[in-house]
Formats: C-alpha cells, sequence, structure tokens
C-alpha cells in the first residue's frame, strides 16, 4: 500500500499521513491551524510503497492537484505502463497529463536486461542481423555491437531491474 504525507505550507500546522485521495480529502477537511484558520496546501510527500511507485510519483511531480489520478494509476496501470511513463517523463522529457494521457500513448522498445552487450547478443540468437552460422558467431565483436546499440537505445534502472530502451 502507497503512503503519503501531506506537509501544509502553513508551518503552524501539523501534516498527516493517508493511504487513498479519500483519506486525504477526508483528512484535509478537518486539518485547522492553532489560529482557527482552515489548512488549505499541502506539499506531498512519498512516505512508503513500492520501489516502481516512487518513481512514477517522481516523475510525474504528484501534488494535491493531481493526487486522486496519481492513486488511481498505482492501482490500475500494470508495470510495463507504469515503466513506460517513468522514462517518457523523466528520461525522454516528454509532456504527460495524468487526468487526460493514457500511459499506452508511448512506443518504447523496452528490454529488462542489464547490458548494451548482452542486448546484441539477443539480437543475433534472433536474427536481428540475418541467419548467422553457429561456427561463425565466436568471431562477432559483440562490444562493437553494443557501442552501437548505446546510440540509438538508453539504459535506466527502474525499482532495481535493469531496462535498456528506445523510443520509437
Amino acid at each position: 500500500m502507497t503512503n503519503l504525507y501531506a506537509q501544509p505550507y502553513d508551518i503552524s500546522a501539523t501534516g498527516f499521513y493517508f493511504e487513498s485521495a479519500e483519506e486525504y480529502t477526508e483528512k484535509a477537511s478537518k486539518l485547522y491551524n492553532p489560529y482557527g484558520e482552515h489548512v488549505e496546501e499541502f506539499e506531498i510527500q512519498f512516505i512508503d510503497g513500492g520501489g516502481i511507485d516512487c518513481q512514477l510519483f517522481e516523475a510525474l511531480s504528484i501534488s494535491q492537484c493531481n493526487l486522486e489520478h496519481y492513486f488511481k494509476a498505482v492501482e490500475e496501470w500494470d508495470e510495463t505502463q507504469k515503466i513506460n511513463v517513468i522514462i517518457a517523463i523523466g528520461e525522454v522529457g516528454y509532456k504527460f497529463d495524468i487526468a487526460k494521457d493514457s500511459p499506452d500513448d508511448f512506443d518504447v522498445s523496452l528490454y529488462q536486461i542489464d547490458s548494451m552487450r548482452e542486448l546484441a547478443e539477443q539480437f543475433v540468437d534472433e536474427g536481428l542481423y540475418g541467419e548467422i552460422p553457429k561456427s561463425l558467431q565466436f568471431y562477432i565483436d559483440y562490444d562493437a555491437m553494443a557501442r552501437d546499440l548505446a546510440m540509438d537505445y538508453s539504459e535506466i534502472t527502474i525499482d532495481g531491474t535493469r531496462y535498456i530502451y528506445r523510443y520509437d
């Protein structure tokens, strides 16, 4: 379960922890500072939850304006959709409105693999470079292929897992 904290901008008020948009709305509506004024503005902080949900929180720049959509995304999006959004926004710099846009709008070639060299070996095994006889595969310079692949592909670690990706 994702646990967030609402830190009031009013330094005389004390914030609160919450685990859903409904809980946030309920607690925020009842929060007053020591002078009896209603507290309305908060900085939302990620406290605990899945690593991928934390990175999604950061990539989406979650605030009290898009908080409800964030909780919906955490529950409804699959891991690949979350990864696509994290990469598209955090790494590539695309604009994304969590209230309107779909995580499926991004066309990403994504490989869960540790290095460019392994990606080069995988491409050879899959026949991407054509049919190569087994006897010649020992003479292939996979490191050179990996350097070439690095021109089009990038590497990222999300929630402790290494990925290599390319936008099409």
